[in-house]
């Protein structure tokens, strides 16, 4: 069942080069769509890095947005650019703000969700909470609007785990709508797509150390 979802949402990504959000001589920030992979899968050659490269020739994979995400993605232009930017997510001195709409009446305005993740190696690709063995997790969120069998979210990751804001955001007792992987009934049913987009991404440019924000619109 999860294979045959991972099949459909991979058709979702539409043909084509990437929108270009803005470029220069070390790096270049793209706007991804749901449903690409990217880098190669086992069996999915299609992905962001094989598409900028047709753009870019030279192109470098600094990070990753999960299939299902869309959004903003930063990739490198030479191998000096791509160590700059890799220590700046390891040293966690990049800023990232992603939207989220999930299912139900969020109680609150604000909070900080704090539990740590790892793989879990009989559902891969799922991730799962693990007080003993998973890595450090951390996700604030705040409330920005409120319908009536739904809540969007403004959500912060203080750390970089895979799936963290889909697992975060169903551990609060709200999973994100469209998510195939960690939602079921109405929230599944609700939306075609998983409704996560990476909204703004902010770093230091390689060049000059110069601060420097790039935005996607959101497209739900």
């Amino acid at each position: 069942m999860e294979e045959q979802a991972r099949r459909r949402a991979l058709t979702t990504a539409p043909p084509g080069p990437l929108p270009v959000l803005y470029q220069d001589d070390d790096l270049v920030f793209i706007d991804k769509p749901p449903g690409l992979l990217s880098v190669p899968g086992r069996y999915e050659p299609d992905c962001v890095e094989a598409r900028l490269r047709e753009q870019f020739s030279e192109a470098l994979t600094v990070h990753r947005l999960d299939l299902a995400t869309s959004g903003v993605m930063v990739f490198a232009r030479n191998k000096a650019a791509q160590r700059h930017l890799g220590l700046q997510f390891e040293r966690r001195h990049t800023d990232k703000h992603y939207v989220a709409v999930v299912w139900g009446h969020v109680e609150g305005e604000r909070g900080t969700i704090d539990l740590p993740l790892r793989t879990d190696w009989e559902r891969r690709p799922r991730q799962m909470v693990c007080h003993d063995q998973g890595r450090s997790a951390v996700t604030e969120w705040s409330v920005t609007e409120r319908l009536p069998d739904r809540t969007r979210l403004s959500l912060t990751p203080l750390t970089g785990r895979a799936h963290q804001l889909r697992i975060h955001c169903r551990e609060l007792g709200h999973p994100i709508l469209g998510d195939q992987l960690y939602a079921d009934g109405d929230a599944l049913a609700a939306s075609e797509r998983l409704l996560l987009h990476a909204e703004w991404l902010e770093l230091h440019k390689p060049s000059n150390g110069d601060r420097i924000k790039v935005s996607s619109p959101v497209p739900f």
